[in-house]
């Protein structure tokens, strides 16, 4: 009896540490948390995430000079390109893959520039208590830039 509680025990504890963190859910930017750019900023207002299993999806919305515009990037979380629209009717070539102890997600994109250069993003999604952190770091022929964006769950 107490072999089997020990084993039982022992197989609960892996698979609860082996689980990958579910970001599902609507997510609004809490301004006050994030340490975000001064005079620019990546950081959607909402994202809203399906996750399942392999797939996830993101519809980004945000405010561009009082226009609301969303973005909708599909991933699959197991390394391999996906592609997704980008800007200016460009394609964004993304990779998403799950850090060992699965509690954080690397998302990492290139989108075309129209002079032939690129911006290239790295996304790190995790959480932190009920708050989704993204440190997201971009690099451009305009700079670099990084941002820590915090989102509560509405």
């Amino acid at each position: 009896m107490k072999k089997a509680f020990f084993l039982f025990a022992a197989i609960l504890l892996t698979i609860t540490l082996s689980a990958q963190i579910d970001f599902s859910g609507s997510w609004k930017l809490n301004s006050s948390k994030s340490k975000l750019g001064d005079q620019f900023s990546w950081a959607p207002k909402e994202i809203i995430v399906t996750h399942k299993g392999n797939d996830m999806s993101m519809e980004k919305q945000f405010d561009m000079q009082g226009q609301e515009v969303s973005i909708n990037d599909k991933f699959t979380l197991d390394g391999k390109e996906c592609v997704n629209a980008g800007m200016m009717d460009t394609q964004k070539k993304s990779t998403a893959v799950w850090a060992a102890d699965k509690k954080s997600l690397k998302i990492t994109s290139k989108i075309p520039l129209q002079d032939g250069g690129d911006i290239s993003v790295t996304e790190v999604y995790k959480m932190d208590g009920a708050n989704m952190v993204i440190e997201m770091n971009s690099s451009s022929s305009f700079g670099d830039m990084s941002e820590t964006q915090v989102y509560d769950k509405k």
